[in-house]
C-alpha cells in the first residue's frame, strides 16, 4: 500500500515560516522510505500530518489510494513508534501490546493470540510479564513496534525510533528492523536525520530542507547524483571548492576537474568532492595533474578504523580526506607535511552557492 502526499503545508503561526511547504513525494508501497534531513527540516511534522495526528492547512495524503486527509487517526490503518516509546508504565509488556486491540474491541481469545505472535516476531516471548522499566532501551523499543504492528496496520510510521539508544544498540535494531522489514514487507515510512541510517535500511530517501523536498530518489540516486548544492553537502560530508569555468573544466586553482556541459566560461562553480573521493600520497613529483592538487596538513584526527586529514589547499579552501588506517600508517604523514591529493569524483554546479 503506497502512500502519496500531494502539496502538504502547514503553517503553526499565521506570520510564522511554515513548518512544511508544498510537500509531494510517494512512497512505494512495500518499501521503507526515509525522511531525511537536518533538524528545523519538517520531518516530523510531515510524518504527524500523514499519521492524522495533525491536519495540513493544504494538500492531501492519500493510503492505498483512499483520501485520508481529514480522516481520524484510528481510521487511517496506520502503526506509529516514537523516539521515546511512549509505553505506558504501569501495563505488563503483554499489556502494552494488547492496548490498540482493546481499543479496537478485539476479542479475547484473537487478542491475546496476537500479542504472542507479536511477541515472537520481536523476540521477546520471555518478558511478556516486565514491565517498562525492567527492560533495556532496545528491548522498549521493541515492545513499542510490536504494539504498533498487534493493530496490523496497512502502513508503519517511524519517527527517529531509535534517535536515544546509544551506537551499539541503533545498529543492532536497524538490523532487526531490516529483518522484520523482510519478513512483514509492509509500506514503512521513517523519520532520521542519519544519513547511514537511511541509505542502509531504505529503498527509497526523501531528502528535506526547510519544510521542502530537496530530492526524492533511489539511496544511490540521491547518494551519487545529488541534484543541488544543499544535497551535495548534506549527503556524505562533502568538501567544496570555489572556482570558475576554464577551458571546459572547474578550475580551482591548479586544480580543476570536469565542469557540466552547460557551463560557461568565466561562471562560478562550487565542486562537492566526499572524505574518500581524494587519495593522499607523500610524492609531489606528478602533481601536474589536473585533478591534483598539492595541500599542507592542518589537523589529524583518528576516528576508528581510519584517519581524518584536514588538508589545506593553495586556494584557501579546506578539504576533509578519509583515510583506512592501513594506509595512513604506510603514508607516515604528520602535522605540517605537504602531500599531493588526487580528486577521483567531485560534484559540480554552475553558481555561487549559500549551503
Amino acid at each position: 500500500m503506497s502512500i502519496v502526499v500531494e502539496q502538504l503545508a502547514r503553517r503553526f503561526s499565521p506570520d510564522g515560516s511554515p513548518a512544511v511547504s508544498e510537500v509531494s513525494f510517494q512512497a512505494p508501497a512495500g518499501a521503507i522510505t526515509s525522511l531525511l534531513g537536518p533538524s528545523g527540516a519538517g520531518k516530523s511534522t510531515l510524518l504527524r500530518l500523514i499519521a492524522g495526528l495533525e491536519i495540513p492547512d493544504e494538500g492531501r495524503v492519500l493510503i492505498d489510494g483512499v483520501d485520508c486527509t481529514t480522516m481520524p487517526v484510528q481510521r487511517r490503518g496506520v502503526g506509529v513508534v516514537f523516539q521515546s516509546y511512549a509505553l505506558f508504565k504501569h501495563m505488563t509488556v503483554r499489556q502494552n501490546v494488547a492496548f490498540g486491540l482493546e481499543i479496537q474491541r478485539v476479542p479475547k481469545a484473537e487478542r491475546e493470540a496476537r500479542v504472542e505472535e507479536m511477541l515472537r516476531m520481536v523476540q521477546l516471548e520471555h518478558l511478556g510479564g516486565r514491565y517498562p522499566g525492567q527492560l533495556s532501551g532496545g528491548q522498549r523499543q521493541r515492545v513499542a513496534f510490536a504494539r504498533a504492528l498487534a493493530i496490523r496496520p496497512r502502513v508503519l510510521l517511524l519517527d527517529e525510533p531509535f534517535g536515544a539508544l546509544d551506537t551499539r544498540v541503533r545498529e543492532e535494531l536497524r538490523e532487526w528492523l531490516h529483518a522484520l522489514h523482510e519478513r512483514t514487507r509492509l509500506t514503512t515510512l521513517l523519520v532520521t536525520h542519519d544519513q547511514q541510517e537511511a541509505l542502509e535500511i531504505s529503498q527509497h530517501v526523501v531528502v528535506m530542507r526547510e519544510g521542502r523536498v530537496a530530492q526524492a530518489g533511489s539511496p544511490a540516486e540521491v547518494y551519487d547524483r545529488p541534484a543541488s548544492p544543499f544535497v551535495a553537502s548534506f549527503i556524505g560530508g562533502a568538501s567544496v571548492l570555489r572556482g570558475h569555468v576554464q577551458a571546459g573544466r572547474a578550475a580551482m586553482g591548479a586544480l580543476s576537474v570536469e565542469a557540466p556541459v552547460a557551463a560557461r566560461e568565466g561562471e562560478s562553480v562550487q565542486a562537492f568532492v566526499r572524505p574518500h573521493d581524494i587519495k593522499l600520497a607523500r610524492s609531489l613529483a606528478d602533481a601536474a595533474s589536473a585533478s591534483t592538487a598539492l595541500g599542507r596538513v592542518e589537523r589529524l584526527k583518528s576516528v576508528g578504523g581510519y584517519v581524518k586529514v584536514f588538508l589545506r589547499l593553495p586556494t584557501g579552501d579546506e578539504v576533509t580526506v578519509e583515510v583506512p588506517r592501513s594506509e595512513f600508517d604506510a603514508l607516515g604523514v604528520v602535522e605540517g607535511d605537504s602531500v599531493r591529493a588526487d580528486v577521483r569524483s567531485a560534484t559540480v554546479f554552475v553558481g555561487d552557492y549559500s549551503i
